[in-house]
């Protein structure tokens, strides 16, 4: 085990990305190989049809996928890839992307993250599922 971030360290990596400001991402958990980040569906983060931006799905499986691997590892680290399966369109009131570590190695962590669209009555749907690999890159 490394020395792994806690939640509140976690959260503060989180509020230096700026475009993580932008968004209005939270992360809500952080810990044992699981990451949770959260942000409102706002109109602005829409596309043509009302649905939110698959590039925002995207945003949320990188982002998440990576502080999942954080857990494990620690905070140096960067994605390598990750590939999303787009399930049904985007629409609620929130979005939640839940990330989980599925093996962790000494240079590469392989993660999953299932993104879900959360509704006015706290209902869940999934909409879509990503799997990504996390590099460890050797200390300079």
């Amino acid at each position: 085990m490394t020395d792994a971030p806690d939640l509140a360290l976690a959260q503060k990596v989180l509020a230096a990305q700026p475009f993580s400001n932008l968004l209005g991402a939270r992360l809500t958990a952080f810990g044992e190989g699981e990451a949770t980040l959260e942000l409102d569906i706002r109109d602005d983060l829409r596309q043509q049809n009302g649905f939110l931006h698959g590039g925002v799905l995207a945003y949320a499986a990188d982002n998440t996928l990576t502080f999942a691997a954080g857990t494990v590892v620690g905070a140096r680290l960067l994605t390598a890839g990750f590939t999303i399966d787009y399930l049904r369109p985007a629409d609620g009131v929130l979005l939640r992307a839940r990330a989980q570590v599925i093996r962790a190695g000494r240079s590469r962590v392989v993660c999953r993250c299932d993104l879900l669209v959360v509704d006015s009555a706290g209902a869940e749907t999934l909409c879509a599922v990503a799997q990504g690999t996390v590099a460890v890159p050797e200390p300079s």
